[in-house]
């Protein structure tokens, strides 16, 4: 179930990418979804459920572990079929970045940074790829009719579960901006309304932006 329902969501972020690539006169090669059980072998080392979703660069393919579902609605309490596909529309995010080359001009400008920078800019990349969910919900909810009433806020909650202070404080520890690496639940939830509000793919421009 946890499978079929990954490919039908993976289906969407195919027909809205291959949209947006073409308005800008490119053409999308979409992601390899792979679910797995306990552990399995990627290009970017073993995965383990431990580990969360999490696209590879090295392959261009999304890992998800088939005890994430079940663990999104125990562990933080945001239950629903949007709250899971936000995520995949998060790692759909990274393979998209992967492709326009913004991930490796995040890599080189990190070799050359301190902790902090490096932090920072990784920061960046996580709020581009929560954007960019945001920019595949607005679609997704205009065409396919996929999006019910409070489906977004349900995944907004995903959101916000999973943002670095949320997890920090759960985990008992103080909370400590510079070594966040995905953003914290309130800039994950703006640049995620950000991208479902404009539906503009240069509205995701956190590189650029003012404030994050």
């Amino acid at each position: 179930e946890a499978y079929d329902f990954s490919t039908v969501i993976l289906a969407e972020t195919e027909k809205t990418w291959s949209e947006i690539f073409a308005d800008g006169g490119a053409r999308y090669e979409p992601t390899v979804l792979v679910v797995y059980n306990y552990s399995t072998p990627t290009a970017c080392g073993q995965g383990s459920a431990a580990a969360g979703p999490f696209y590879c660069p090295g392959d261009r393919k999304v890992y998800l572990d088939t005890s994430f579902f079940t663990e999104l609605s125990q562990r933080f309490g945001a239950p629903g079929d949007f709250a899971a596909a936000y995520v995949i529309a998060h790692e759909v995010g990274h393979h998209v970045q992967t492709l326009t080359g913004t991930s490796d001009q995040v890599r080189q400008a990190q070799s050359r940074a301190g902790r902090e920078e490096q932090n920072r800019l990784q920061v960046m990349m996580e709020l581009q790829a929560d954007c960019y969910a945001g920019l595949w919900a607005n679609r997704a909810d205009k065409y396919s009719g996929l999006l019910d009433d409070g489906d977004i806020e349900e995944g907004l909650r995903a959101a916000t579960a999973i943002g670095d202070d949320t997890l920090q404080r759960n985990a008992g520890r103080r909370v400590t901006p510079e070594s966040f690496t995905h953003g914290s639940s309130e800039q994950r939830v703006r640049w995620f309304t950000t991208g479902y509000r404009t539906g503009d793919v240069n509205a995701c421009d956190t590189f650029n932006a003012r404030s994050l």
